[in-house]
This record gives structure tokens, C-alpha cells and sequence, in this order.
């Protein structure tokens, strides 16, 4: 693994988290909902946490490649907007595993799919409300180095090899040892 940039912005309580904040190993990705590539790495993120457990913390931010991908701004407004009422987990793996049925009109469905407050949000979506946290997200991509999507940083390091399982797991269980020393 190449070890050329750091996450600049440390991972926090404003973050999406999914695991301990005393785990060994911290996997941060920035993802685009509608980029096939993200697509294809969230089934090997989700048999990455199965395998590592409690060793493994997973961040996720919004970096919308917007001008490849017409849907991507709207799709994290909504996981956005979702976590306003603690429900952005839900859909952000619905964005990931209907990502080829994205379009505008189905959102509010999945919306209420998930069992959202269907008028707060819409209303977190038209009002703006959202909108800071994706453009923090994407500025801070930017400053560590983020150039497309997905991004991992490993650890506060961004990893720059294949996003396959195999891979990935092998670069994780490396600094689990290194970790451990």
C-alpha cells in the first residue's frame, strides 16, 4: 500500500459511524450513491465489517461526483436528510442496493419505505438543510486528497489498492498487526 495522503479531517461524532470509536481499525470511505464503482465496493464493505467485527469502525461521506453522475447530489441529500431522523444507515445501504433503480421519483418512496416523516424530509431537503454537511463532506474529501470515488483511508491513511475484498482485508489484518505492536 502506497502511503501518499492522510485524512485531514479526523473522524468525529458528526460523522457516520457504524461500529465501537475504541475499534483497532478505522475504514473511512467517500462515496457517490449513484458510481458504479461505490456500488460494487458496498457489498465488500458490508463482508468486511461481517469478518472483522468489533475490530472494524466504518465512516462514510458524501463525496456526489455530480457532473458523472446526475443523481448522486440527490441521493446523499436523502441519506442526508434520513439521518436527520436517525435513519441514515437505512438509506444509505436502500441508495447502494437499488442503485440502478436511482431516480428522483422513488426516493420519497423509499423515504417512506424506511418509515421516514415523509414532510420533514422533504422539507430538510428543499430548505437546505442538508446541503452543508455534503458540501463539508466533499470540501474535506478534497484536502485529503479524494480525486474520485470510493476513497478509503485505512486508519487515517488513504489506501490505494484494489477495493476487492481480498485486498482490502489483507491491508486491514496488516495494520490490525501493527496496531497490536
Amino acid at each position: 500500500m502506497e502511503r501518499s495522503a492522510t485524512l485531514t479531517q479526523p473522524v468525529s461524532a458528526h460523522d457516520h459511524i457504524k461500529g465501537s470509536a475504541d475499534a483497532p481499525l478505522t475504514l473511512v470511505e467517500y462515496g457517490d450513491y449513484q458510481c458504479p464503482y461505490c456500488g460494487a465496493a458496498y457489498p465488500v464493505v458490508k463482508r468486511l465489517q461481517k469478518a472483522l467485527q468489533k475490530k472494524l469502525r466504518f465512516v462514510f461521506r458524501n463525496f456526489p461526483l455530480t457532473q458523472a453522475h446526475p443523481y448522486a447530489l440527490i441521493a446523499a441529500e436523502a441519506a442526508e436528510a434520513a439521518a436527520l431522523q436517525d435513519k441514515f444507515w437505512e438509506m444509505h445501504d436502500l441508495l447502494f442496493e437499488r442503485q440502478d433503480l436511482l431516480d428522483p421519483d422513488v426516493i420519497h418512496l423509499w423515504a417512506q419505505e424506511i418509515g421516514l416523516n415523509h414532510e420533514k424530509f422533504r422539507n430538510d431537503v428543499k430548505q437546505g438543510i442538508v446541503q452543508e454537511r455534503i458540501r463539508k463532506d466533499r470540501q474535506n474529501g478534497i484536502l485529503s486528497g479524494v480525486n474520485g470515488t470510493p476513497t478509503f483511508f485505512i486508519n487515517g491513511t488513504r489506501y490505494d489498492g484494489s477495493p476487492d475484498y481480498d485486498s482490502m482485508l489483507s491491508v486491514l489484518e496488516s495494520e490490525l498487526v501493527l496496531h497490536a505492536v
